[in-house]
């Protein structure tokens, strides 16, 4: 007597349990300011090379000899369904700030948050396997982490990494005509709005994933070239956030050439969908009053669209933009030359032309 075979489940989409994505989570940067300017002051430590006070990717502590631990963390919820590459993407995006400090990683630990009550322990181990192959492609152990029962899933790195001191970049010393390079196109916040609204087409499905997984690892090479004077990475606050950040830490304006910023082209499509990224519009309110010439849509999105796991932004002298652009193309990069730093106005902004 046959049966009939039970149905097939159907495959769990973690974006479902998140109300939020990737880096799109950050808190807008406006609120963080407010929560950041605490009442109490941290302990004057001269050893503390770098502390929040930048705002920079992670801190850096000397330890003598020249070298400095460079210790940053970063954790979010899913940014795509598959658990093996929401770990691989959530780590790779939390190595990205070691590099961006021009240092190399040292050893990791993992942060999971896991609703143990609504998804298997399994699609949890295989979140932190994709983490583990992206440390192992760094080169480090993934050595520990710690783990709590969450509402929401989400997953991320500690890094401990290392840097000499005299190679240490930040994202506060931009000097007055640097330019502008950035090795990765914006867009990733759209595409990712784009797949938990379930309207991204399977044949669209790698691009951001890609992107996303593509190490920033050639950070600690561009870091030993004497006109790069400042990096960081572009991740939640949009690209028009952490260029804003450069700007003040560094006490300039800059100027940036829309039609030089590499747009990933499907992300256009996505956007006249309507796929706007709740992120991008936190982030705009934060922005808007400091970006001149970014008034229609399509600007406003693409300087506030959350990225995660983005490209490095690079701030360096003009004799040295070609040797900056054939580093990153050696290791696998693009570079897109998108604008430059400009003396200080009254207050700090940055002119889209």
């Amino acid at each position: 007597m046959s049966q009939t075979p039970p149905p097939t489940p159907e495959p769990i989409r973690l974006t479902e349990y998140s109300h939020g994505a990737g880096c799109g989570c950050k808190i807008a940067p406006a609120v963080l300011e407010t929560i950041l300017h605490g009442q109490l002051g941290t302990l004057n430590d001269p050893r503390l090379l770098v502390g929040y006070g930048t705002r920079d990717d992670a801190a850096v502590y000397d330890i003598g000899g020249g070298r400095a631990i460079i210790s940053t963390t970063d954790f979010f919820s899913p940014i795509v369904d598959d658990a093996f590459d929401f770990g691989r993407i959530a780590a790779t995006n939390a190595l990205s700030d070691v590099y961006a400090m021009g240092g190399r990683p040292l050893l990791a630990v993992a942060i999971l948050g896991w609703p143990v009550d609504k998804l298997p322990p399994e699609l949890a181990a295989r979140v932190v396997d994709g983490g583990r192959q992206a440390c192992h492609d760094a080169g480090i152990a993934l050595a520990g982490g710690h783990s709590i029962d969450s509402p929401e899933p989400f997953f991320g790195l500690a890094v401990t990494g290392e840097v000499a001191i005299d190679q240490l970049k930040r994202n506060d010393t931009a000097r007055p005509g640097d330019q502008l390079i950035l090795s990765k196109p914006i867009g990733i916040g759209i595409l990712a709005t784009a797949q938990k609204r379930g309207k991204l087409r399977p044949e669209h499905a790698h691009i951001a994933r890609d992107l996303m997984c593509l190490p920033n690892k050639h950070g600690s090479e561009l870091a030993a070239i004497a006109g790069v004077h400042a990096m960081t990475d572009v991740t939640g606050f949009g690209l028009g956030g952490h260029l804003l950040e450069m700007c003040e830490g560094a006490g300039l304006d800059a100027t940036v050439r829309y039609t030089q910023v590499p747009i990933i082209p499907e992300a256009r499509t996505y956007l006249g969908e309507g796929c706007y990224p709740d992120g991008a519009f936190r982030n705009w309110r934060s922005l808007a009053e400091r970006i001149k010439g970014a008034g229609d849509m399509e600007r406003m999105m693409m300087f506030s669209d959350p990225q995660t796991s983005g490209g490095l932004l690079v701030s360096v002298a003009p004799e040295q933009v070609e040797q900056v652009m054939d580093t990153l193309r050696r290791n696998g990069q693009e570079a897109w030359h998108i604008g430059h730093m400009t003396e200080k106005r009254p207050l700090s902004t940055i002119e889209v032309i």
